[in-house]
């Protein structure tokens, strides 16, 4: 067979009692490490690739460093000698198990994995049912109801997926992700729908307030906010970092609530401080757009 054996990461000695990455059988046969590895140049030699991340469940994780590591000894992962530019990145990205309400792996009734599109759908279906309970229908045309209800479900599944730590299992559960209270999607997509409410009652061109218009920040609650909005950087940088969604998840359900407390403290429309509060209202719908768009979930201007 041909192996590679790890090497100490401090002394680079090949440490042969360690259980090597096989990249070819004994019978000449390849196999997964030959693959990723062959994978691996391909993209870094004719994809120019520099940055690969490898999504997978937490238990490729050996085998992925010790792909990586190998690929390192070879001097794939190394910069080309005279250029400026760094050498490529690799990461890979493990992910808990999704569990039933019973503690057991997340699986249909008759023990078959569960369809995402399934989920998706019945998500879809829901979140239509709650918009109907709440007469929604009789304020929205049947297109933009059913866009709605598609956002909603979908969003809710995306955002209970994203706001664990990925490396976490986490139970599934419909009640919780169309909660319209606490850290999720449906919660995070009526806040966004309330503030552009408040804008659209304006009657303002509120873009051309924003980029006119001082924020003067007197009350406590409008510094609250505009700190809250300008470690939206912060945040961004700290997904890439950990490459962890729920850093950005847990940041948009913070500015979310320092929003209701601005908004509970602060009049905006008809005071003399109109201007510069809905300033802070469309940075604030900006930035959770801006988020939105980060976790692949459509943003919703009224439901």
């Amino acid at each position: 067979a041909m192996c590679v054996f790890p090497a100490d990461a401090a002394t680079g000695e090949v440490q042969r009692d360690k259980t090597p990455l096989i990249c070819r059988k004994s019978d000449g046969g390849f196999n997964y490490a030959s693959t990723d590895l062959t994978a691996l140049k391909q993209r870094l030699e004719e994809e120019a690739a520099d940055w690969l991340v490898y999504v997978t469940d937490v238990g490729q994780k050996q085998h992925f460093d010790m792909v990586f590591q190998a690929a390192q000894r070879a001097g794939w992962l190394t910069s080309e000698e005279g250029k400026d530019a760094a050498a490529p990145r690799v990461d890979h990205v493990g992910f808990g198990l999704v569990m039933g309400e019973d503690g057991k792996r997340f699986r249909t009734r008759s023990g078959e994995t569960v369809r995402l599109v399934d989920l998706l759908d019945e998500a879809k279906q829901r979140c239509h049912a709650q918009l109907l309970e709440r007469g929604r229908d009789t304020e929205l045309p049947p297109d933009e109801l059913d866009a709605a209800a598609t956002a909603l479900g979908y969003g809710a599944v995306k955002y209970a997926d994203l706001h664990n730590n990925r490396t976490s299992n986490y139970t599934f559960s419909f009640d919780r992700m169309l909660d319209l209270r606490g850290n999720t999607a449906v919660y995070l997509l009526y806040a966004h729908a309330r503030i552009c409410s408040i804008v659209r009652k304006s009657e303002m061109d509120v873009i051309k307030t924003v980029e006119n218009s001082a924020i003067n920040l007197a009350d406590p609650k409008e510094v609250q906010l505009a700190m809250a909005l300008a470690r939206f950087p912060e945040a961004v940088e700290a997904l890439l970092e950990d490459l962890a969604p729920n850093k950005l998840c847990d940041y948009m359900y913070d500015l979310s609530g320092k929003y209701n407390e601005f908004y509970a403290e602060c009049k905006v429309l008809g005071s003399e401080e109109q201007d510069s509060r809905l300033a802070l209202c469309e940075s604030t719908a900006m930035v959770m757009r801006q988020c939105f768009h980060i976790l692949g979930i459509t943003p919703l201007y009224r439901i």
